[in-house]
């Protein structure tokens, strides 16, 4: 039996499970220590906000950041509690983008309550995610209808993965946020062209130019978009433009930019000077908010930093061009912007020491994403995939080989939003597979909701035929199955959204021999760890901690630094020593091929088990006699 839903209960339907996602991340996030990323964003937004001065963090744009420092701001005022701002350290007054140094003591070291702070900033984040989650409805159900509209929520509602970093002070969920919106707006301006959403795009584009360096991918993938577009719909079609054609129009209706070309070039040309403003209109909202981060910022420090963290780029061209409107009034919001981008090129061809599959190296992995995607990812939602596929697969017309290309084509004219969608993952896919930065599945998020779509939709389409073949009752019950797996899935995870696995690799028991850092360990069990060590009455513990948390500040007295350099038999007798899985991985890893640092400083610990696992990211161990020196 077909169940009717008015538009009414759909609304409210999707209202609840945006409802029940805010709640399961509002109270997991409440446990949580500073991840590691966080220790730098949430001071530096607060800092933007107050001291107008953006020496910190330039590797990130200021927007998401700039949220949680005016919900850090609010609650100072709501709670009147004034938050100390340490700006006369050293970290702040003469390092070069002392971002870590003075994250720690803004939080942790100048008399501020780090908890309310951290909580604070965490929540403009969880509205990020929630407007997400509206889009992505509101995309679907307008492709699909409403069910799949709500299918594509209750994916996303549902993701360990967007319930893990939408919580954080982070930039990935906002980071996919933009590229959703920004690519929602585009397709809708390519479909009906008119100057109010000519002007939408732009201030989106604006928007997501200053949500993550990464969004600069919209600009190629706008461009391409935009050329298939016109060129598929040929002169008939030549709606992109704002201007329409009447078909009494002459030749004095054409543009100045497009007169005297030939009538192919026409439309592409019309097209090309519309994206060119789009472009200027995103500039243009550059610059006043980079204008008020950098204010205060002293313009002969700006330049000086930027010359030392430009001094190793390889287009010196570039680098130069930067230094050189870094001191310039007019020029030097537009300096910061560039600094920011440019360090995150030189990152990802740099890469980050981490460890995956056994290794460890600082080069990156070919198959890192694939595989991570594969035991990060429910595997139920695998399966819904798996099956959305084969689906496709059935309805491809026989013989596939008869006149493909012209098959595509026409395709491509009949479903230009699923091209779209497919056109992102593949760009988005091949970007991030040839960078060398290789520490979470968090920088695939961007693709997600696309994902959730194109399921949705071909399992709609599946719906209507499938029932014809095997009756109403088991595609049903299949469905349904697979929904109460992944949202069981999430519900059984609670509260430890970043360190979830699938069943592929036994769940997140095994996570830490797959990959670590914010796959699985990023901080957050800090606050568990003092909890642990008061509960179980330890009067002194050893502690070497991956994450944005202060151990000193949670444990006081109790602790006792160690590292992973020590020797084992610098450890007394009878001792307790609590390891970050990251750092526990990493020092029993092997080298990769041409990595030469320090690795397998842990395998004496193999011959112990864990006591405890705290939250599955920080491993806590009793070393009743003298560990042995070699293992």
């Amino acid at each position: 039996m077909n169940i009717k839903l008015t538009n009414k209960s759909v609304n409210i339907i999707a209202g609840c499970l945006l409802l029940l996602m805010f709640l399961l991340a509002f109270f997991s996030l409440r446990g949580d220590s500073a991840t590691m990323d966080e220790l730098a964003h949430i001071p530096a937004g607060y800092s933007y906000i107050t001291q107008k001065d953006m020496r910190l963090n330039p590797e990130h744009p200021p927007l998401l950041k700039d949220l949680a420092g005016l919900s850090v701001r609010l609650g100072e005022k709501i709670t009147k509690t004034p938050i100390n701002f340490p700006s006369q350290i050293r970290a702040w007054q003469k390092d070069i983008n002392g971002q870590w140094d003075f994250g720690g003591k803004f939080l942790y070291e100048s008399g501020n309550d780090a908890d309310k702070i951290i909580f604070w900033a965490r929540l403009p984040m969880l509205l990020i995610m929630l407007i997400l989650g509206f889009y992505v409805f509101k995309w679907a159900k307008e492709l699909y209808g409403a069910k799949a509209g709500l299918l594509a929520l209750f994916l996303y509602s549902f993701s360990p993965n967007f319930l893990a970093h939408g919580r954080l002070v982070t930039t990935d969920v906002g980071a996919a946020t933009a590229f959703f919106i920004a690519t929602y707006y585009f397709l809708k301006w390519l479909k009906k062209p008119s100057g109010k959403n000519l002007s939408i795009v732009g201030l989106v584009f604006g928007l997501a130019m200053l949500t993550k360096f990464s969004l600069v991918l919209l600009i190629p993938y706008f461009i391409f978009l935009a050329a298939v577009f016109v060129i598929l719909r040929g002169e008939a079609r030549n709606n992109v433009v704002i201007v329409r054609r009447s078909p009494k129009a002459t030749d004095e209706a054409i543009p100045w930019y497009a007169s005297g070309l030939p009538r192919s070039l026409r439309s592409l040309a019309m097209t090309l000077f519309y994206l060119i403003l789009i472009g200027l209109i995103g500039l243009i909202l550059i610059w006043p908010i980079y204008q008020y981060h950098t204010w205060n910022y002293p313009a002969q420090k700006q330049k000086t930093d930027t010359e030392f963290i430009l001094q190793s780029f390889g287009n010196r061209t570039l680098a130069d061009l930067a230094v050189f409107m870094a001191d310039k009034p007019i020029l030097r919001p537009y300096a910061q912007y560039l600094l920011g981008l440019f360090m995150v090129m030189q990152r990802a061809v740099g890469g980050n020491t981490t460890y995956f599959l056994g290794e460890v190296s600082a080069a990156g992995w070919r198959n890192y994403f694939p595989i991570v995607f594969s035991i990060k990812v429910p595997l139920s939602f695998l399966i819904l995939i798996l099956i959305a596929l084969g689906s496709t697969a059935c309805f491809v017309k026989k013989p596939v080989w008869s006149k493909p290309v012209s098959r595509v084509f026409q395709w491509i004219k009949n479903h230009f939003i699923e091209f779209a969608f497919l056109s992102f993952l593949v760009l988005y896919w091949l970007t991030t597979l040839k960078s060398n930065l290789n520490i979470g599945l968090r920088h695939i998020l961007p693709t997600f909701p696309f994902l959730y779509i194109l399921v949705s939709g071909q399992l709609k389409i599946l719906g209507v035929h499938l029932p014809k073949v095997l009756g109403e009752g088991l595609p049903k019950f299949i469905l349904f199955a697979l929904m109460f797996w992944y949202a069981f899935g999430a519900l059984k995870i609670y509260p430890h959204y970043l360190a979830y696995f699938n069943e592929l690799i036994g769940g997140p028991k095994n996570g830490r021999q797959y990959v670590v850092d914010s796959n699985l360990d990023w901080g957050q069990d800090l606050k568990r760890l003092a909890q642990f060590v008061e509960k179980n009455k330890i009067n002194k513990i050893y502690v070497d901690y991956f994450g944005g948390g202060s151990v000193e500040y949670y444990l006081k007295e109790k602790y006792q630094p160690w590292h992973g350099d020590y020797q084992p038999g610098e450890l007394p007798a009878n001792s307790w020593l609590a390891i970050s899985a990251t750092f526990l991985s990493g020092g029993q890893g092997r080298p990769a091929p041409g990595f030469e640092s320090l690795t397998g400083f842990y395998n004496w610990l193999k011959q112990y088990e864990p006591i405890e696992i705290i939250g599955y990211s920080i491993f806590v161990y009793f070393i009743g006699a003298a560990p042995l020196e070699q293992f």
